[in-house]
């Protein structure tokens, strides 16, 4: 938890100097022994919840830890941050606020998994819904009415080749999600983010 959230500050940072954060890593990666950690969400029952009790367990004996907690708040802040980036990558595109259409790809909290459980996915939906957007979410690995009964989100079923979206976020990288035709949504003017990296640069516009 305390690396990703190292990797992912210096994502916060990164962004703001204009460089891409993974040619960075990779950069660094020529070093034999560097650990090439990645941004990006860090949800799920493990990795998000147990730093807390060892906290908590810290604290009950007089000791209050600073870098355990100081790690779990950089993570936390990575999905607000991915909404709003995704946001004012709308605005630079002349894309109205309001009313437009986002697609999220992925909602459980990692790839290829069908677990939804403290997905930070969720806090991504909310946040561009506090800001009046429609939110279209998919995920071939998630259940429909698990998402529903847990967060009150209604997720699609299938892809509409037809609806144009103004945004398209990728948030988790399923296998299913490689086939998707990126080009064709940036070509037809959709801002493209992809969270994990994966998508051909060529076809998005920011990516974490």
């Amino acid at each position: 938890d305390v690396n990703i959230s190292f990797v992912n500050e210096l994502a916060l940072i990164f962004d703001k100097v204009g460089i891409d954060t993974n040619d960075v890593i990779d950069a660094a990666g020529t070093k034999w022994n560097f650990l090439k950690y990645r941004p990006g969400l860090v949800g799920g029952h493990c990795i998000s919840v147990d730093p807390y009790y060892l906290a908590s367990k810290a604290e009950s004996l007089g000791y209050v830890p600073q870098v355990i907690l100081s790690g779990r708040h950089v993570n936390n802040s990575i999905a607000p941050f991915i909404a709003n980036k995704v946001l004012k990558l709308m605005i630079q595109k002349i894309h109205a606020i309001k009313g437009a259409n986002v697609l999220i790809l992925g909602v459980t909290f990692k790839e290829n998994c069908p677990d939804i459980r403290n997905t930070k996915v969720v806090d991504i939906y909310r946040e561009l819904c506090e800001f009046g957007l429609n939110v279209d979410v998919y995920d071939p690995w998630a259940s429909s009415e698990e998402v529903k009964r847990e967060y009150g989100v209604d997720i699609i079923d299938k892809l509409d080749s037809s609806k144009k979206y103004d945004g398209v976020l990728l948030a988790v990288a399923h296998d299913e999600f490689k086939s998707i035709d990126f080009e064709k949504y940036y070509n037809d003017g959709s801002v493209v983010f992809d969270a994990k990296a994966v998508v051909d640069r060529r076809w998005v516009d920011g990516r974490l």
